[in-house]
C-alpha cells in the first residue's frame, strides 16, 4: 500500500482538503486547551517545583534549581561534541541571518514643523526576550540561529533561550553550540516558564519560537500578558511540478514538512499520473529508513496528498486555493 493518498483534482476534492486542513488550526483545538490552560496555572502558582514535575513528566527526567540552568562547562562539552564542519557551517550562516536582519532594523527619527511643533518616533529594544527552541528527537540549530540573531541586531539586553532537554536531562549538542554562537545569555533546560517567570527562570517581555499544537495554544493563552511573535500553524509545504522534475527531491522536500509534527501537512499537485507514481514510490522507500517515520506516517495519513491535475491552469489554481506556507 502506499503512504501517500492520490486524488483526482476537481471542485469538490479541493474543498475537501481544504476543510481537512483547516481542522489543524489552533482555534480549533478546544480539547487540548484545558491541558494548556491547566499547565499554564501550575506554573504560574506554583513556580518550580511544577515546572520540575512536568519535565519528569514529559521529557522523562529530573531537573532541579540546581541543573535547570546550562553551565558553561556543558557548553564547552558540546563543542567537543559537535562535527567542526557543522560548526563552520553554523558560522556562516550567522554572518548571512544577521546581514538581513541589519537592514531591517529601524531608527529614532525626529522633526520639526515650522509652528515649532516636535514630531518623531523614539525605537528602542525591548529588555528581555524569550526564545523557545523545540527539544524531543528532531534538532533544529536553525531555528535557533533564525530567533537569536534578530533579537541580538535590535539590541535586545538579555536573551533567554528554553529548551525541553533529553531523557539523559542534557541538552542536544548542537543546539548548544547553536545558542552560544549567536549570542543567548541564560539557556534553561526545560520547555516552558517564560511568560510568568519562576524563582529559576526571569519573566521576559516577548516570546519568540516555533512548536506543535501545545506551544502554539500556550502562546495563544499567555498572549496580552506577555508579548509573542505569532500563533504559527503546523507546518506544510505544497509541491507544484511536472513531469521534468526530479521526483526524488519532490519526494524530500515534501517529507521535509512531514516530519515536523503530526499535524503537518504535505501535499504534490501535478499533471502527470506517471510522476505521482514514481514520487508516491520515492515517498514509500523514504519512509522506511527515515527515525521520525511513525510521525511521518501520521502526517501523510491525516493531511499529505497527491492531486492530479487536468492541466497546468486547472494545478495552479488548486495550489492558490490551498495557499500553502511554503
Amino acid at each position: 500500500m502506499s503512504t501517500m493518498r492520490t486524488v483526482a483534482l476537481t471542485k469538490e476534492s479541493t474543498k475537501d482538503i481544504l476543510e481537512n486542513l483547516l481542522k489543524r488550526s489552533p482555534n480549533n483545538y478546544g480539547k487540548f486547551e484545558s491541558a494548556v490552560d491547566e499547565i499554564l496555572h501550575k506554573v504560574k502558582t506554583e513556580g518550580d517545583s511544577a515546572l520540575f514535575a512536568y519535565t519528569k513528566e514529559f521529557d522523562k527526567t529530573e531537573i532541579t534549581a540546581d541543573t535547570i540552568k546550562v553551565t558553561e562547562e556543558e557548553i564547552k562539552e558540546a563543542y567537543e561534541a559537535v562535527d567542526p564542519a557543522l560548526i563552520d557551517v553554523i558560522r556562516k550562516a550567522l554572518v548571512n541571518i544577521r546581514s538581513y536582519h541589519e537592514k531591517q532594523r529601524q531608527n529614532s527619527w525626529f522633526t520639526s514643523e515650522t509652528n515649532g511643533t516636535m514630531l518623531g518616533q523614539k525605537v528602542t529594544a525591548l529588555e528581555r526576550v524569550g526564545v523557545y527552541v523545540p527539544g524531543g528527537k528532531a534538532v533544529y540549530p536553525s531555528s535557533v540561529l533564525m530567533n537569536i540573531v534578530p533579537a541580538k541586531v535590535a539590541g535586545v539586553d538579555q536573551i533567554v533561550m528554553t529548551t525541553p532537554p533529553g531523557k539523559d536531562g542534557k541538552v542536544n549538542p548542537s543546539t548548544l553550540v547553536a545558542a552560544k554562537e549567536a549570542g543567548a545569555d541564560e539557556i534553561y533546560k526545560v520547555g516552558g516558564a517564560l511568560a510568568y517567570g519562576t524563582e529559576s527562570i526571569p519573566k521576559v517581555d516577548k516570546i519568540v519560537g516555533p512548536g506543535n499544537i501545545f506551544v502554539a495554544l500556550a502562546k495563544k493563552a499567555v498572549y496580552g500578558y506577555v508579548s509573542i511573535d505569532s500563533i504559527a500553524g503546523p507546518s506544510e509545504i505544497l509541491v507544484l511540478a511536472d513531469d521534468t522534475a526530479n521526483p526524488h527531491y519532490v519526494a524530500a522536500d515534501l517529507l521535509s514538512q512531514a516530519e515536523h509534527d503530526e499535524l503537518a501537512s504535505a501535499i504534490l499537485v501535478t499533471t502527470s499520473k506517471e510522476f505521482a507514481a514514481k514520487v508516491s514510490e520515492e515517498v514509500d522507500g523514504f519512509v522506511k529508513v527515515l527515525s521520525r517515520k511513525e510521525i511521518i506516517q501520521k502526517s501523510l495519513d491525516n493531511f499529505g496528498y497527491i492531486l492530479i491535475a487536468e492541466d497546468m491552469d486547472e494545478a495552479i489554481d488548486a495550489a492558490n486555493a490551498i495557499a500553502s506556507e511554503s
